[in-house]
């Protein structure tokens, strides 16, 4: 019996998916528990139809991301912060504030957990930190932090 997945399963699909299952798992489990519908030649389609959609829509993101990146490459990010007089910054700067500021400075909404610092930044300069766009695409962008 073939069925299409509405949901994620463990070790049989993920959603969207058609899967091939035994009659009696098929409607006793997947189709009871609203994980899936019967395999008719309409839900199929629509499955098929979903899938083209969404590789679509991938496909479109990755692209955007792309266009993205390259402009990303042109920011430069300025933070300002209180420091001590050895250059020694206090506290330290994270990717929660490179992303605050980047929203701030260039209206850019970029989520802290995209922003790969290798250590949080201590004392004042330049730097370059890798940002992830998009699951393929990654940037640079160039945050200064200063004293205020």
């Amino acid at each position: 019996m073939k069925v299409v997945l509405l949901q994620d399963v463990k070790k049989m699909g993920k959603k969207g998916d058609v899967v091939e299952v035994s009659d009696g798992y098929g409607r006793n489990v997947l189709i009871r528990k609203g994980l899936g519908v019967e395999g008719t030649k309409g839900n199929l389609n629509t499955a098929a139809q979903r899938q083209e959609s969404k590789v679509f829509k991938d496909k479109v993101a990755a692209d955007e991301a792309v266009i993205m990146a390259s402009q990303l490459k042109k920011v430069k990010v300025v933070i300002k912060v209180q420091c001590g007089e050895d250059g020694k910054i206090f506290g330290s700067v994270t990717g929660k504030d490179i992303s605050e500021a980047l929203e701030k400075q260039y209206k850019f909404k970029l989520e802290k957990k995209n922003i790969r610092l290798k250590s949080p930044i201590k004392t004042l300069g330049e730097y370059d930190v890798e940002v992830w766009v998009h699951q393929q695409v990654t940037s640079t962008i160039h945050v200064s932090v200063v004293a205020e």
